[in-house]
């Protein structure tokens, strides 16, 4: 694995970047930023989508949205502005030779898939002619550019934690973290945890949860997600190798699924909605989650940098798959997000902070 840090002209250019957009490496906040890339807005650029997603041919159904039916296309044209500094536009050939012999592996529930898809479209997009392959070992999802040597990958890992059968049933424990071997000597890590915290019934995958040698039935969800979090910081802290890995950690990304929230209520979720709101702020606010997850952020010694992509994800009520996502089905999605659309502005700030 190649090391990210080669001289100290590398280190001073990292460190430069961190500080222009408000993170240093011990996690905290530079009273010195210049610029913040996640306060902005929405604009309109014809130059915009960044790859034709009929050109992407391993979009998931449940994401290709035109595919299955969806009329309207400037969703796809929006491009997020930071207040104070523009974006590098992505260049896939760039981020391929960064990464030539690297790897990256994206962590989490669906959202992270969302977000696995759009940089491999992002990628195939810039070098179409390239060779790949797609493989899967158990839940890891392998998308390799053979020309570059670059895999990135997927662990679908919906809670970070371990879920554990045992003879009471299926134990989800907040203080154990052995999946977290798959993650070891990876050269970037993007994780993402929270969609399915509260769920309940036939959907939630576990019977009882344990913490501290405690078994119960269930818990606060809240204080759940916590404790996870906490234990995934703790795996970070004593394996992660700041030289070797870069670490990210995906914010909350949200739903819309009532139209209050956004100063419509007439509007009962996310389907036929075309545009953005075109502030800077979303009525309804910030999710409590996001509170808890910078919380356990600023427990970290090690570096790792937030996407902090809650609030500008917020203002996209009208990139959700909605009636678009199951091939034109009533299925309502207002969870996940079209490809092309909001995931590859995510990708775009991720290639912003490894330049």
């Amino acid at each position: 694995m190649g090391s990210w840090v080669h001289s100290s002209f590398c280190v001073a250019r990292i460190l430069g970047l961190l500080l222009l957009v408000g993170f240093v490496p011990n996690g905290g906040a530079s009273e010195e930023a210049s610029c913040d890339l996640f306060k902005g807005r929405w604009v309109l650029d014809e130059n915009y989508p960044l790859y034709n997603p009929s050109s992407c041919p391993f979009i998931e159904r449940e994401f290709s949205c035109q595919k299955n039916g969806r009329p309207d296309h400037f969703y796809t044209q929006y491009r997020w502005q930071p207040h104070d500094c523009d974006l590098a536009r992505f260049d896939g050939v760039d981020f391929l030779e960064r990464f030539r012999e690297k790897s990256i592996m994206f962590v989490g529930d669906s959202l992270s898939r969302n977000q696995w898809q759009s940089l491999t479209c992002m990628l195939h997009s810039a070098v179409p002619n390239a060779n790949y392959n797609v493989t899967r070992v158990d839940d890891v999802s392998i998308f390799t550019f053979t020309d570059y040597g670059l895999k990135v990958m997927l662990d679908r890992n919906v809670y970070l934690v371990d879920v554990v059968r045992e003879k009471i049933g299926r134990v989800l424990k907040l203080d154990s973290i052995v999946g977290g071997k798959l993650w070891k000597e990876i050269d970037m890590l993007i994780f993402n945890t929270w969609h399915w915290w509260n769920r309940r019934g036939p959907s939630q995958p576990w019977d009882y949860v344990e913490v501290g040698g405690r078994v119960s039935k269930d818990i606060d969800r809240m204080v759940a997600f916590e404790k996870a979090l906490m234990t995934w910081a703790g795996w970070v802290d004593s394996n992660i190798d700041p030289a070797k890995t870069k670490v990210f950690f995906q914010g909350i990304s949200p739903s819309h699924y009532n139209g209050s929230q956004w100063d419509e209520p007439k509007a009962r979720s996310c389907v036929g909605q075309k545009e953005p709101l075109l502030g800077s702020t979303y009525p309804g606010g910030l999710p409590p989650a996001l509170s808890v997850l910078k919380n356990a952020l600023s427990k970290i010694t090690k570096p790792v940098t937030l996407l902090d992509v809650t609030n500008l994800s917020l203002l996209r009520k009208d990139g959700h798959p909605s009636i678009y996502g199951l091939g034109g089905t009533t299925a309502m999605d207002c969870s996940h997000w079209c490809l092309c659309g909001v995931p590859d502005t995510w990708n775009e700030i991720l290639y912003n902070f490894i330049l």
